[in-house]
């Protein structure tokens, strides 16, 4: 979901420069951004279908697992973009981590914040295969800054591959509005099955005694938007853009993951954030603790929260932004 949403302020840009972007994903990641754009083109890649083990012990083992899977995926992804092609006028490719959406005739860009990926003791294999799909694409852009103060650290900025890279800044669908105060805490969940559904059940249970006003939206993309209201905690299966915003504007504390889309948004907004990383993804796990020693953001492991722990939040700056405009009309020049 998190790629999708970044890529949200890509399409209002391709948009405002009089390009007709087609819209191509699966999934939730999908019918999300048809819900923000209902009149343009889309259609449905291949699914990876990934799934996070019930154990934070078991996330490798998992993925290693449904390798072959995805192997298989990246060549229907291939042979979907040969199709769409073969039918259409496409003047250029902008693929958010979908290694197969590419064409050798068509300038093709990957879109990572990850040029390193984390596995633990298999990180050098793991950033060198990433690397290798990259360097198939005719740019990559990361959505960070270039300098040293960044928001993905280690994982967008390594000395040993630097390969067509363009720093495009960090990317967030959403504006800092001025707007009073009306949740104490936001709740935003998010990412594949299971660990979802076990921090809402969690967090269902810990903020029974909060004592604020609480948005607790769980990032279940469906047909119809629901909305239900208990004491003080109002819940929503899934926001827009624009109802997130004003959500996100309207709320002191964020708790959710530490997803890098987030972190990119709570930047923008300069928000205060508590982060609970998903089990065993070494991506999230190594951004939490980088904002929590940064003295940012504090953090903890999904099985350790308690309800008292947000209230280290006092402790911690919060994000704050710099300035930074992308120029979108010289990015694609390349198309």
């Amino acid at each position: 979901m998190g790629h999708a949403t970044r890529c949200i302020p890509i399409v209002n840009a391709l948009l405002d420069n009089d390009f007709e972007p087609i819209i191509a994903s699966d999934g939730q990641a999908l019918e999300l951004l048809k819900k923000e754009f209902p009149k343009l083109q889309s259609f449905e890649l291949p699914s990876y279908n990934i799934t996070y083990a019930k154990k934070a012990n078991s996330f490798k083992l998992k993925l290693i697992k449904d390798s072959p899977h995805l192997l298989k995926t990246i060549k229907k992804e291939k042979k979907a973009v040969a199709a769409l092609v073969g039918n259409e006028v496409v003047s250029g490719i902008i693929s958010d981590n979908r290694f197969g959406v590419r064409h050798s005739n068509v300038p093709s860009v990957f879109i990572t914040h990850q040029l390193r990926v984390l596995s633990g003791s298999t990180t050098w294999l793991s950033s060198k295969l990433h690397q290798k799909i990259i360097s198939k694409f005719d740019e990559c852009w990361v959505p960070d800054h270039i300098g040293t103060k960044n928001l993905s650290g280690d994982l967008g900025h390594t000395e040993s591959y630097q390969s067509s890279l363009k720093y495009i800044g960090p990317l967030s669908r959403f504006k800092k509005l001025d707007l009073p105060i009306k949740y104490n805490l936001l709740v935003i969940l998010s990412g594949p099955e299971p660990q979802r559904t076990l921090l809402e059940e969690k967090l269902m249970e810990e903020l029974k005694a909060y004592q604020g006003n609480v948005c607790f939206v769980k990032g279940i993309i469906e047909p119809e938007k629901t909305k239900t209201i208990s004491g003080n905690l109002t819940v929503y299966n899934f926001m827009t853009s624009i109802e997130l915003e004003k959500a996100l504007n309207e709320s002191e504390l964020v708790l959710g993951r530490s997803g890098y889309t987030s972190i990119m948004d709570y930047a923008k907004l300069e928000k205060k954030a508590f982060f609970i990383p998903t089990p065993g993804q070494f991506e999230q796990e190594y951004l939490a603790h980088k904002f929590n020693k940064e003295g940012i953001a504090p953090c903890c492991k999904q099985d350790d929260f308690k309800l008292h722990l947000l209230s280290e939040i006092d402790n911690y700056s919060g994000f704050r932004i710099l300035n930074f405009e992308i120029n979108y009309k010289k990015l694609f020049g390349l198309f």
